[in-house]
């Protein structure tokens, strides 16, 4: 299971623009890939050295560099010296604990980005930070791992005559934060599957694992929704402001983005109230339940307690009671308790207690 904080004291009292890595290592080595690419031609090549994306900078062609692993700051520092990149972005690059936001710069934007998704396996989210530095020519995409959702792009950029080819980085950009968006929408899926069958089970047959699996329910979308509210002020800014790096043929598709991030936030919502209600069925459930055990034994107390009063009366140990010495005393005094115990039975049910 994620932790919804990570521990960041390593950072306290280290200068600003400080190149200090927090969260999980989760490469050995950082890896590098670029995608380079115009209408006519693209190209494609993994990197063993930081140094062989330097001349793509000032490059007239479009280039996508992945930066895979977070925890080498010489490779983060070299490449913000070469691309003119503010410390402070770096140091914000390189800490992995940011909720979603929007830098933007004179010639570049910084926007930071949670890339989730649904791990079949373990049945939980697993969620990785994503920070696009976004040039006039160049896109910046460092990730904390190898693997991610976004190869139906890259094979969309290898078919000629592609929108991706036509338009420039910005639209590259767009796509990148459309994909992970629109990967949301798988995880709400799954998570609105399991609020279905959760909701079966609280109404039919609760156990005592059900409420761990409530609250886990809910974990999951506080993280969501801690994830994805920030970004509706990251797009809503990039359609505001007026930056030439966005082109006015990309503004519609921005806004459409846009649209996608409500529908994620209210679908959010729905489900938090779905799994409170869920919490509060679960609790009255319980309560019912043992409603039905008190009245049940308290049906049971009442039935015998005239019956244990007549037992105690003729169990009295005197010599001068009358029925002690009648021949037929032990069966009348049966009987009489079979008719005390028949009688409320057919009270209760009478009156629907039963």
């Amino acid at each position: 299971m994620f932790n919804l904080f990570k521990k960041q004291s390593h950072k306290i009292g280290t200068p600003p623009g400080t190149f200090v890595h927090v969260g999980e290592k989760k490469m050995e080595k950082v890896l590098i890939t670029i995608m380079d690419y115009n209408e006519k031609s693209y190209e494609f090549k993994d990197v063993e050295k930081v140094e062989e994306i330097f001349p793509y900078k000032d490059n007239p062609n479009v280039t996508w560099i992945n930066i895979y692993g977070l925890h080498d700051t010489t490779i983060l520092e070299k490449i913000g010296d070469h691309f003119g990149i503010h410390q402070l972005v770096l140091e914000d690059v390189a800490n992995t604990t940011h909720r979603p936001k929007i830098e933007i710069y004179d010639d570049f934007l910084f926007i930071v980005l949670k890339m989730i998704w649904y791990n079949e396996n373990d049945q939980e989210l697993q969620a990785e930070q994503i920070s696009l530095i976004f040039g006039k020519n160049f896109v910046l995409c460092f990730q904390e791992r190898k693997g991610d959702i976004f190869n139906s792009i890259r094979e969309r950029i290898k078919i000629p005559n592609a929108r991706l080819r036509k338009y420039g980085a910005d639209f590259l950009t767009y796509r990148i934060m459309d994909i992970i968006v629109d990967n949301y929408f798988l995880v709400l899926e799954k998570l609105g599957d399991e609020i279905e069958i959760l909701d079966e089970e609280v109404l039919n047959y609760p156990e005592r694992d059900t409420i761990q699996k409530i609250y886990e329910l809910k974990r999951n979308l506080i993280f969501l929704r801690k994830s994805i509210w920030p970004l509706r002020e990251v797009v809503s800014n990039i359609t505001r402001e007026e930056s030439t790096l966005f082109k006015k043929a990309t503004s519609p598709f921005l806004r459409d983005l846009y649209d996608h991030v409500i529908q994620a936030i209210d679908t959010i919502e729905t489900y938090r109230d779905l799994v409170s209600g869920l919490l509060d069925m679960y609790m009255t459930n319980i309560s019912n339940k043992m409603n039905e055990v008190m009245k049940v034994l308290t049906i049971i107390a009442t039935i015998f307690i005239p019956l244990t009063f007549l037992a105690g009366i003729y169990g009295m140990n005197f010599d001068y009671m009358p029925e002690l010495h009648w021949p037929y005393s032990y069966p009348i005094l049966l009987l009489g308790m079979i008719a005390v115990f028949s009688g409320m039975i057919i009270f209760f049910k009478r009156k629907k207690w039963l």
